[in-house]
């Protein structure tokens, strides 16, 4: 498995793997890695001949620099993974490789996300697609891989990585891959390693509440669904963030029609730890 920290070395390798005629798949991750991570690996593995991961916790998609600080980092053990799942190579940046005039001047490119920038995520971490989307872009660019692999549980994230790719017509796939979760239904995250045993069995409530939000679908509104799963939600020790069910297309709230693929989508604090997850009502 090959580790680059530089652009030039790492471009000089992708283009030879490209004159043999490999299809090179990419993943790109903040570290801290898990299953869901390793599921996405072992998925461009099949698909590709070439892999590579990018390990890179990046500043400007963080509204609170209290969660950028206190962002797991655990490289050696993230090389372990993937080297187990047979990873080609590793690319961990530097912050300034991504933003040369970081701090400033971090908006590389614009794009306009006007209807999926306005709930959710959106709403509630300012700046955060923006943050996203310049760097992606930068790896694309980089990388130029034939397919790209994302997670659903970052759904709102993976609708904003599809516009960006629509909008500037890159030359690559989008792979979605399903949410992989622990046995008890918790969504797999970066973010669980700060989460003690009994603290994981609160945030469990998340899981729950879109169980029930599956079920309830079957016999009521989304408006009906939405209030009676926040007060599923709020009934623990968790702190709501928001709680929406939305067309899968665009992301807007539903209120008196369900439509095909819709979703209910969920942020909640356990403790200071924030936590997303989401799910599909209606196949």
């Amino acid at each position: 498995m090959q580790s680059f920290k530089t652009t030039d070395t790492l471009v000089k390798w992708l283009e030879n793997k490209r004159l043999s005629g490999d299809k090179i798949g990419f993943v790109p991750t903040m570290g801290a890695l898990h299953e869901g991570h390793a599921s996405l690996v072992e998925r461009a593995k099949n698909e590709c001949d070439c892999v590579i991961v990018s390990i890179f916790v990046n500043p400007t998609q963080f509204n609170s620099h209290d969660d950028l600080d206190k962002y797991p980092k655990s490289l050696e053990s993230d090389m372990r993974v993937l080297f187990a799942k047979n990873c080609d190579a590793v690319f961990v940046p530097e912050v300034t490789t991504m933003y040369p005039k970081y701090p400033h001047q971090t908006n590389l490119i614009c794009i306009d996300l006007t209807d999926v920038n306005e709930v959710m995520e959106g709403k509630f971490r300012a700046g955060h697609f923006e943050g996203v989307v310049n760097v992606v872009y930068q790896f694309f660019e980089i990388i130029k891989p034939h397919k790209a692999y994302f997670g659903e549980k970052d759904f709102q994230q993976l609708a904003v990585i599809r516009r960006m790719v629509d909008v500037l017509q890159l030359p690559l796939e989008i792979v979605t891959c399903e949410t992989v979760r622990e046995a008890s239904g918790l969504a797999m995250s970066s973010r669980n390693t700060r989460l003690s045993t009994p603290k994981k069995v609160e945030a469990l409530l998340i899981y729950q509440t879109l169980i029930l939000a599956r079920k309830l679908s079957q016999t009521h509104l989304p408006n009906e669904v939405k209030k009676l799963c926040l007060d599923n939600l709020r009934s623990g020790a968790l702190v709501t963030e928001y709680l929406e069910i939305c067309d899968p297309k665009n992301l807007q709230p539903l209120s008196k029609t369900w439509v095909p693929g819709a979703r209910c989508f969920i942020a909640a604090f356990c403790d200071d730890v924030r936590l997303i997850d989401n799910m599909e009502l209606i196949p």
